[in-house]
């Protein structure tokens, strides 16, 4: 396993399942352990990248590679540069901070290892982005950020009070982002279209190329979409403030250092290959400048304290945003300085808040106030940070601040034609509204008198826990505005120099540059800003202000209830809860859509290829098939005698496999046929004998006329087919089984090794369905009747004695079988699928021979939860089986075999595929038990009083 590989996998395998291990149990020492794991984790992360640290900052580009699935372009390819370097810092460095600080911001009844765990999983898939060399691969990892933020957004989502803002937010967290990362995806696979290839270090050298293609503007927007949508720019910033109902820990760290910064990773490491363009500078350039200013705006009149930052998190985005659509070396780096300085002093902020929330019961501005007294050390941090984040000397903000002023002179002289004059001016009024709100958050917090009506009666300092990570934070903000070209200089230039592809230019990081236009802009916003903010809060004008009737989120859940009550009109119309009329539907538009290609054209016929003579088993076995097929037409209303006539059906099924010397299918099928048939008898025991009331002549004929028509349309295409001569792949199967796969069973070869990413696949399908059936039936219970439909008393016998005693003797031996079945299934027809339906018939036969108390306690599987984990454990081993490949280098699922020497069994042919049927035969057991047995339980119940 490679080093980069390591760093995502420590947190997403490591961190996840240790921290939700250890904290399932909520007790002091379990919530300890919990954080211990997850911030040794994030260390460890850290620790393995500064170990990279010298080679990348040596100028070298550190990668790694290993084949996923390369059929479609999707490979694990990592990749370390400068950019990726700071990028990953940022997020395992704060991580660690956070980590800290939630340790003792939880509530003793907050779930820890739900926290942690899902904290991990979030930092895998942010360095997972930070470091990957493959456009899908980053969108794979884009994703898990959408869905574990989804997570820790609704945290709490069970709160009595908290709950319903929870999950409001986190929905439309994952709507806005999860929807941008599904228009990027679309990007990405036709970017990689033009280029042909990826691979991000290979698209990193193609950008005059792809900007010559004619798809690049649609490309271009499909990515922006994805990017402005993460990172909150106008017009999908309004999830970013819907997602403060996230525990303060959460939001000082998605949407402050690490999850909101990813769009604007992605601008950056793609810049070579979308960006310089007109096109590129018109839209990200000016998107940027008016969310900065926009949200800057709104984020003063905003009285909860989270919301405040959260609007000004858009707004400095936006600055971001706005540096990198400039599209010059300088405004390059000075968009990566702004990256570093706003994670240090808005996390600094966003965890100050969570303490003043934590001791005041309150994050309302309008009743708090002179805090300073009783919080004299937050109050402190908390007033620094903001005055970095307001841009006011020595502090870092001011540097990066007035080094966007002066970039945004420059790009008047070249954007917007002749109103060019504006970029300034809303530069500095971004500014100006920056150092309102940002006086506003220290006045009205920690001065402006004393709090009114506080939840909490006496706030008083918080732990050292909870105020060191703030402290070092607030530290790098001061030694950064003192000292930045020693202590930021360094890692500046090495982004930048990775995001422009060429060595960045000449850049001097000093609080002082002279008197110059740019600092009279900063000089203007500063003082403007204070006398704004003052003038505004005058009498509590301020405090008085409520927002407007039309929002972001007003628009967003206008549009969203108006689709879904579209749809819902739609679905009582078309949906009437008649199976029938849906089948029918189904059918009707299958046949259109077979037949429209022989609209207007010509019909084939029969093909040149020599027909097989029809031996007489053939021809009693399709008499036999269609006196089924008409008995079940006719005699379908009797539920039970059609599922009878069905399994008939099957089984001639399986004779013809048979006939086609397929050994292995018919196997599979007579399994299947008996599982199900005893599955469908269980079912149909929960309800009527008989189907309800028959259908009308005329529905009668339609359907006849649909299914003769299906059926007659589906035979004649297998007709056409397969009497024409065509190439088909079962040789290439044939002749590569044993040499690559090691087996000559080629059936099975196919299932575990060339096709076993569809199996895992399948099996995945089979474990859900299980888990389905336990979901919907759980606890559901219908007592059986004492009289039949007309009126006789119904019995029930004691199962046979015959039977009890022959369950007995099955068992066993039906267990043998499998193993049998099982391990020649490489070589010789069988393999885990059909061992697993060989060992569920045997197990279904203790069911039904000793009843469902007695075969769920010789099982120890009372309610069939224990069947949950014979599934998962299953499907643990398959996927354990495909990632085992990737420590060798090979892509998932890959398969080793071989003939080692064992002492009295002499030579075994052995492979690795039979791990995974290994795990293909446990979840087979455990799905069809978990079926049969959630099903016995509902007619448990005794007989109506």
């Amino acid at each position: 396993m490679s080093l980069l590989a390591a760093i995502v996998l420590l947190p997403l395998v490591l961190g996840t399942t240790l921290s939700l291990w250890c904290g399932r149990a909520n007790t002091p020492g379990r919530r300890a352990g919990a954080a211990l794991i997850a911030g040794a984790m994030a260390l460890g992360a850290l620790g393995l990248l500064l170990s990279q640290a010298p080679a990348v900052f040596a100028g070298e580009v550190i990668r790694t590679q290993a084949e996923w699935v390369p059929a479609i372009g999707l490979d694990a390819d990592f990749r370390l540069d400068g950019l990726g370097l700071m990028f990953a810092m940022l997020i395992s460095g704060i991580g660690v901070l956070i980590v800290t600080y939630a340790a003792f911001y939880l509530h003793k009844d907050d779930p820890a290892g739900k926290f942690f765990s899902q904290l991990m999983l979030f930092m895998a898939a942010m360095l997972g982005i930070a470091l990957s060399d493959n456009v899908l691969l980053l969108v794979v990892f884009w994703e898990l950020t959408s869905i574990s933020s989804f997570l820790l957004v609704g945290y709490w989502g069970s709160h009595p009070k908290k709950g319903a803002d929870a999950r409001a937010g986190a929905r439309m967290a994952l709507a806005v982002t999860g929807g941008g990362g599904l228009v990027m995806l679309a990007g990405m696979v036709l970017l990689g279209q033009i280029a042909g290839t990826y691979s991000i270090s290979e698209l990193l050298t193609m950008g005059p190329q792809i900007q010559a293609d004619p798809r690049y503007p649609l490309v271009l927007v499909l990515v922006l979409i994805g990017c402005f949508t993460k990172s909150a720019q106008l017009p999908f910033h309004f999830w970013l403030p819907e997602a403060m109902a996230a525990p303060t820990p959460v939001s000082a760290y998605l949407h402050s250092a690490t999850m909101v910064k990813a769009g604007l990773f992605l601008m950056m490491r793609l810049y070579p290959v979308l960006g310089g363009s007109g096109l590129f500078e018109g839209i990200v350039a000016t998107i940027g400048l008016l969310t900065m200013v926009f949200a800057a705006s709104v984020a003063i009149f905003k009285h909860d304290l989270k919301g405040l930052l959260a609007y000004s998190t858009v707004s400095h985005l936006g600055l971001v945003t706005f540096l990198i659509g400039l599209a010059t070396p300088m405004s390059m780096v000075v968009a990566v300085f702004h990256i570093l300085n706003h994670a240090a002093f808005k996390a600094a902020l966003f965890m100050s808040a969570g303490i003043v929330d934590h001791e005041t019961g309150t994050r309302d501005m309008r009743k708090l106030g002179g805090l300073m007294a009783m919080l004299p050390i937050v109050g402190t941090l908390a007033t620094i940070a903001a005055a970095a984040m307001a841009g006011v000397p020595p502090f870092n903000g001011f540097i990066s601040k007035e080094m966007m002023l002066d970039e945004a002179l420059k790009a008047g002289e070249r954007m917007w034609g002749g109103f060019g004059w504006a970029v300034p001016v809303l530069a500095t009024l971004g500014g100006l509204a920056s150092m309102a709100y940002s006086l506003r958050l220290v006045h009205d917090v920690f001065f402006n008198g004393p709090p009114r009506d506080l939840p909490v009666a006496h706030p008083h300092e918080p732990p050292w826990g909870m105020k060191a990570p703030v402290l070092l934070l607030v530290i790098v903000c001061i030694a950064v505005g003192l000292m930045p070209m020693t202590i930021a200089g360094p890692l500046v230039n090495l982004a930048a120099s990775a995001v422009l592809g060429a060595p960045a230019p000449g850049f001097s990081l000093a609080l002082w540059h002279g008197i110059n236009l740019p600092l009279a802009m900063s000089g203007i916003a500063v003082a403007g800003g204070a006398a704004l903010y003052f003038t505004l809060a005058a009498g509590r004008k301020l405090h008085r202000h409520e927002p407007g009737p039309v929002s972001g989120k007003g628009i967003f859940t206008a549009l969203t209830d108006g689709l879904f009550g579209a749809a819902g009109r739609f679905t009582v119309r078309l949906e009437n809860g008649s199976l029938q009329r849906y089948a029918g539907w189904m059918v009707a538009l299958a046949l259109v859509l077979g037949a429209w290609p022989f609209f207007g054209g010509p019909v084939p016929g029969t093909g040149e290829r020599a027909l097989l003579p029809a031996t007489p088993l053939a021809l009693v076995l399709w008499v036999l098939l269609g006196i089924v097929c008409v008995a079940l037409v006719l005699g379908h209303h009797l539920r039970f005698r059609a599922v009878v006539l069905t399994g008939v059906v099957g089984l001639v099924t399986a004779l013809t496999f048979l006939g086609f010397s397929a050994p292995d299918l018919a196997l599979t099928q007579l399994s299947v046929e008996v599982v199900s048939t005893v599955l469908l008898l269980m079912g149909l025991a929960l309800l009527p004998q008989t189907t309800p009331r028959e259908s009308s002549a005329g529905r009668k004929a339609r359907d006849a006329v649909l299914a003769l028509g299906g059926g007659a349309g589906i035979a004649w295409l297998a007709w056409v087919v397969m009497t024409r001569d065509h190439d088909s792949i079962a040789w290439y199967f044939l002749a590569n089984s044993l040499p690559q796969g090691g087996g000559t069973n080629a059936v099975n070869v196919i299932l575990v090794d060339f096709r076993g990413y569809d199996t895992f696949g399948e099996i995945t399908v089979l474990g859900i369905a299980g888990v389905g059936v336990l979901a919907l039936m759980d606890r559901f219970r219908v007592r059986r009747p004492t009289t039949d439909p007309d009126g006789r008393a119904w019995t029930f016998p004691a199962v046979p004695l015959m039977l009890r005693q022959a369950a007995k003797v099955v068992l066993p031996l039906a267990l043998v079988v499998s193993v049998y079945i099982f391990w020649r299934g490489h070589n010789l027809p069988g393999g885990g699928f059909i061992a697993g339906l060989v060992t569920a018939v045997a197990l279904v036969l203790q069911y039904l021979a000793l009843g469902q108390s007695q075969a769920d306690a010789l099982l120890h599987a009372a309610g069939g939860r224990r069947y949950v984990k014979w599934v998962g454990t299953g499907l643990g081993i398959a996927l354990l089986t495909g990632i085992g490949s990737f420590v060798f280098g090979h892509p998932f699922l890959s398969s080793a075999f071989g003939h080692p020497i064992v002492p009295v069994l002499g030579e075994l042919p052995l492979a690795t595929a039979a791990l995974f049927d290994l795990g293909v035969y446990i979840t087979v057991v455990g799905a069809t038990l978990l079926t049969l047995s959630v099903l016995g339980a509902a007619s448990k119940e005794g007989a109506r009083a």
